[in-house]
């Protein structure tokens, strides 16, 4: 029985969907391919997985709800994982509405459709964004996550939500990976590794926010697939020593899981400049910003249930991966 993997032309999960089908299985994807960023990006990375035996694509929006529902009925995946999504906490402030349709709307299409169709593990993106104004390092699945600071990140908040409840109603195994700071080859370009690389390149000046001086936990998209490949393959369980009068956030009663899924170390934002200059052989001409709205200050993740569950254990050094991205920005672009 094949696998639907969702955000197929994405970044993360055409990576995912290359490990998946490397090892024989068979994989659906899904995507609508929109202009968010370069289309012709997403359409390269397509062209790679179209070639293996085993992968076959959709081009659907995952909110269209009839269209959505004939794909779960035609196929009838063993299991999802589900990668499409708004993605963006900047964009989100100035674009709400594509949060709703994309982040909630085609969220909930997507639990209908495991719901109903006999789905035995649901893995989705979640989103480090979750902690929000949370001020306690590292961030911790058993920490509550109240206090969102950007739509973006309450649209992932409510994906946790309705993934719990589907749990407890009709006993679908979930697993939330609340992804922090993921980079890496192939990667988005409105993320800082690539901007960074294309204004350097270029002799253009890169934007630095907070100064530099804010931490984020990045992540090498290898040790993310790996990560995510080890989860699916551990479907969520019911703790049986969940307390309901003493309640963690970060399990259930219900077939229920939340995983940090991160490096497990916290960079500076000029070292991590200061890495990409060094693979480039070029310096930087920064323009120092204040923190943007809807930013956290600084990103740390407690992998220790990640770990515990599945043996996960990340090995990229920020030198290594970030000299890997380049040497793929150089190919890909003649740069």
């Amino acid at each position: 029985m094949a696998i639907l993997v969702t955000g197929a032309a994405g970044f993360i999960g055409s990576h995912v969907a290359h490990r998946l089908l490397d090892r024989g299985e068979e994989v659906i994807g899904v995507d609508n391919l929109n202009d968010y960023y370069d289309p012709t990006l997403k359409e390269a990375r397509l062209a790679r997985l179209s070639v293996k035996r085993g992968f076959s694509f959709v081009k659907l929006d995952i909110a269209q709800r009839d269209e959505m529902e004939q794909l779960f009925a035609r196929h009838r995946f063993a299991r999802v994982v589900h990668l499409a999504a708004q993605a963006g906490v900047r964009y989100s402030i100035t674009h709400p509405h594509a949060y709703i349709q994309s982040n909630i709307v085609g969220f909930q299409n997507i639990l209908e459709g495991c719901r109903q169709h006999g789905c035995a593990h649901l893995v989705y993106a979640s989103s480090s964004s979750v902690y929000g104004g949370n001020a306690r390092l590292p961030f911790s699945v058993h920490d509550n996550v109240d206090h969102p600071l950007s739509l973006y990140a309450a649209s992932k908040k409510s994906n946790e939500l309705f993934a719990h409840a589907y749990a407890n109603l009709f006993g679908l195994p979930c697993t939330g990976l609340r992804f922090f700071t993921v980079y890496g080859p192939w990667g988005r370009p409105d993320m800082a590794l690539f901007l960074f690389t294309k204004n350097i390149l270029e002799g253009k000046p890169i934007e630095v926010f907070n100064h530099g001086h804010h931490r984020r936990d990045f992540t090498y998209i290898d040790d993310i697939v790996e990560g995510v490949v080890r989860t699916l393959d551990n479907p969520a369980r019911a703790n049986s020593a969940f307390d309901a009068t003493a309640p963690d956030p970060g399990s259930s009663n219900a077939p229920w899981r939340v995983h940090n899924i991160g490096n497990a170390q916290s960079i500076e934002l000029l070292e991590y400049i200061a890495a990409i200059e060094r693979a480039l052989g070029r310096k930087a001409t920064m323009n120092m910003l204040p923190l943007q709205a809807g930013d956290v200050p600084d990103t740390l993740a407690d992998v220790s249930t990640l770990e515990s569950e599945t043996g996960y254990r990340p090995s990229t050094s920020i030198e290594t991966g970030v000299a890997r991205f380049i040497e793929w920005y150089r190919a890909y672009y003649s740069a």
